[in-house]
C-alpha cells in the first residue's frame, strides 16, 4: 500500500505542495512540464495574465491528452485484432507443428523406401550385368555352333552328293550285274 507524501514543486513562480502516493521524480517532472508550457505561452504573449496563461496551458495540455488518448485507442484497436487472433494462431501453430511432424515421419519413410529401392536397383543392375555377360557368352557359343552347323551342313551336302554318285555307280553295277546274269 502506498503512503501519501508531500512534495514541494514550483509552477510559474509559485510554490505548491502536492500530496499523493506517486513517485517524487514523477510529480516533479509533471510540475516542470506544466511550468514549461505556462512560461512558453507567457513568453510569446506578455499581455497574458497568470490565470490566462495557466488556462491556455491547461487547454493545450488537455488537447495533447485527448490526441494522445485518441492515438492510444487507435493503437488498442489495431492491437486488438492480433490479440484476438492469438488463440487461433496458437492453435494453428500447434496444427502446423503436428503436420510438420507427420511430414517428417513421411519423409523418413520415403527416405527408407528410397534406400530400399536403391539397394534393389543395385541388385537388379548386378543381375543385369551378369545376364549380359551370360548372353554374350551364349552369343559366342551360338556363333561357334553356327559355324559347326555350317561345317556339318557342308559335310552333309558333300556326303549326299557322294551318296548320289555312289547310288548311281551302284545302280550301274546292279544293271550290269543284271545284264550279266540275265545273259547266263
Amino acid at each position: 500500500m502506498t503512503t501519501d507524501r508531500k512534495i514541494e514543486v514550483t509552477i510559474d513562480g509559485r510554490n505548491f505542495t502536492v500530496v499523493g502516493g506517486e513517485d517524487e521524480d514523477y510529480v516533479r517532472n509533471l510540475a516542470y512540464y506544466i511550468d514549461k508550457k505556462i512560461r512558453g505561452l507567457s513568453s510569446k504573449n506578455s499581455r497574458l495574465s497568470q490565470t490566462m496563461a495557466a488556462t491556455l496551458a491547461a487547454l493545450n495540455i488537455a488537447d495533447e491528452l485527448h490526441k494522445t488518448n485518441f492515438e492510444l485507442e487507435k493503437l488498442k484497436d489495431k492491437a486488438k485484432g492480433p490479440l484476438e487472433r492469438y488463440d487461433s494462431l496458437c492453435a494453428e501453430l500447434e496444427e502446423s507443428k503436428e503436420r510438420i511432424q507427420e511430414l517428417r515421419e513421411k519423409c523418413k519413410e520415403y527416405e527408407e523406401l528410397i534406400e530400399k529401392y536403391d539397394e534393389e536397383k543395385e541388385e537388379l543392375n548386378r543381375k543385369n550385368d551378369e545376364l549380359k555377360e551370360e548372353i554374350q557368352s551364349r552369343d559366342t557359343q551360338i556363333l561357334g555352333l553356327k559355324e559347326d552347323m555350317k561345317e556339318l551342313q557342308d559335310k552333309n551336302f558333300k556326303n549326299q552328293i557322294e551318296l548320289v554318285e555312289i547310288k548311281k555307280e551302284l545302280n550301274e553295277y546292279i544293271r550290269l550285274l543284271d545284264r550279266e546274269t540275265s545273259t547266263f
